[in-house]
């Protein structure tokens, strides 16, 4: 399965869809907090990312979910920074604080090359929301290079559906981590007050684009891949989430239900966060996925 981006630089569109991004960075409107500030003349947002992308490490993964990783790990590229400011963030020092260093579009490309080249699977963009005018940037020169792997769009649900719209075509696999049913809770834990309107209609465009995950010869090609990580004290307002996944996107939806939260960076600040779950707690969810007829991921 040829991965789309290929037929759209062949078509002169991925060019298209850069300008658009780019134009998007004078105003930027990328993400649903619409900041508006200028990044190419080194404005800074909620993101503090100005017109390069900043990255913290790229290597293969062999810790991701196995239709990811397969054989070769998964070809990942961690992005500093962040468009969510989630207060218990396992990775607060890349997210919150900004480790990395700066790269050019032709370094960002020779990192996906570097990545194929080592036999990764796929290239896995780690938060790649705020930096998406720089991917595709880099990617027509990648493309250049020979680069004919799969890209995974690794996100925090909190996209512009406009923006999503634009890049339809480049990127093969979308992998929200959808993290709350409550906007308050989400305004409270991660700074995004509308967060669960937002992702409602993120995962409704994300599968209108893709489609169900196609796994071909145990690897994933295409398609909607979801994280959802299970807080204590039900924060995450789980249940409901399920709900709509089934009603709104698709029983076959690939479902990583996760178990690894642990209290990180603010969380000691609330007392609902300061603990990890508890079994039956992590356990709740999964019975009740498997309730509504989920049966591909966990």
């Amino acid at each position: 399965m040829e991965p789309s981006y290929l037929q759209l630089y062949r078509k002169g569109k991925l060019e298209e869809i850069k300008n658009r991004l780019t134009q998007s960075l004078e105003n930027c409107n990328i993400c649903p907090r619409n900041c508006g500030v200028n990044r190419l003349k080194g404005e800074v947002g909620f993101c503090k990312t100005t017109h390069l992308a900043k990255v913290d490490s790229f290597f293969l993964h062999f810790g991701e979910e196995p239709e990811l990783v397969g054989r070769g790990g998964s070809g990942t590229i961690f992005f500093s920074w962040c468009n969510l400011g989630c207060i218990y963030c396992q990775n607060y020092p890349i997210s919150h604080l900004g480790e990395g260093r700066e790269v050019s579009k032709e370094e960002l490309a020779e990192m996906m090359i570097t990545l194929q080249d080592n036999g990764a699977e796929n290239i896995y963009f780690v938060t790649p929301t705020h930096v998406v005018a720089q991917i595709v940037e880099a990617l027509s020169l990648a493309i250049q290079k020979g680069l004919s792997l799969p890209l995974v769009y690794n996100c925090g649900g909190y996209e512009s559906v406009e923006t999503l719209k634009v890049i339809e075509g480049v990127f093969d696999i979308y992998m929200p981590d959808v993290k709350y049913s409550d906007d308050s809770v989400a305004s409270k834990l991660s700074s995004a007050p509308n967060y669960w309107e937002v992702v409602k209609e993120v995962l409704k465009e994300m599968h209108r684009q893709v489609g169900d995950l196609v796994i071909i010869g145990g690897i994933a090609k295409k398609g909607l891949l979801i994280r959802h990580l299970v807080l204590p004290s039900r924060l995450a307002g789980s249940f409901k989430i399920l709900d709509f996944i089934k009603e709104e996107i698709s029983v076959d939806t690939y479902i990583n239900i996760m178990e690894q939260y642990r209290p990180c960076f603010n969380a000691h600040y609330i007392k609902e966060l300061s603990r990890r779950p508890t079994i039956e707690e992590f356990k709740e969810v999964l019975d009740y996925a498997r309730k509504l007829g989920f049966y591909r991921g966990f």
